[in-house]
């Protein structure tokens, strides 16, 4: 088995649709970053408002930013291109984070948590089966967008050969054991999205 240990933060309470942001703090943490939720949330995710009009709800694309606010428990979140800018506006030109989306689970393990770096990673709340829906219009081209719904992003920590290690930000789950073919399913039902760290070489 191979674990590292990791800072966790919970997202109970005050950053209820908080996730993404509470899990890239606790990589920051990990990385010797010192800031703080309301900090990442503050100054370096870009947030925007959803707005419901005659025609329907329109919102932004969760690849550019974050679909309403991380303390607004009826929000919705980001996905990995959106929290990598915040994660490069955090940590500044110390470290490079790569948009890992489509790299297998195996794979991330190999190339990052052997190698002592956790790893942002995207599925379902408490494992849940994955919801289509709701949609809205992009506000910036009207396009339909389709959110599916459970969506979680967790810090991934360690592996065996039964599953995986993560600290889930949810609820009080702390470091939580996830089976492998669960993860596998629910970690593709959000588009299999994770995001991977490295120091800069100078």
């Amino acid at each position: 088995m191979t674990k590292i240990k990791v800072p966790y933060i919970d997202q109970s309470g005050r950053y209820p649709t908080g996730c993404e942001s509470v899990t890239a703090v606790m990589l920051l943490r990990y990385l010797g970053c010192d800031i703080t939720v309301d900090g990442f949330i503050r100054n370096c995710l870009r947030c925007r408002a959803m707005e419901q009009r005659e025609d329907g709800l329109y919102g932004p694309d969760p690849n550019e930013f974050f679909c309403g606010s991380p303390y607004d428990d009826e929000a919705f979140g980001c996905y990995a291109p959106a929290l990598k800018g915040a994660l490069e506006r955090a940590a500044g030109d110390t470290f490079a984070f790569v948009n890992e989306t489509g790299t297998s689970i195996e794979e991330l393990c190999r190339k990052y948590i052997d190698r002592g770096m956790p790893v942002v990673f995207w599925a379902c709340i408490n494992m849940r089966k994955e919801i289509p829906g709701p949609e809205w219009k992009l506000l910036d081209s009207g396009e339909r967008f389709e959110w599916t719904s459970n969506e979680h992003c967790m810090l991934l920590v360690g592996y065996d050969e039964n599953g995986y290690w993560f600290n889930d930000p949810y609820d009080h789950n702390g470091v939580i054991f996830y089976e492998k073919e669960l993860t596998e399913q629910r970690h593709a039902a959000q588009h299999s999205m994770a995001i991977g760290a490295s120091k800069k070489k100078i």
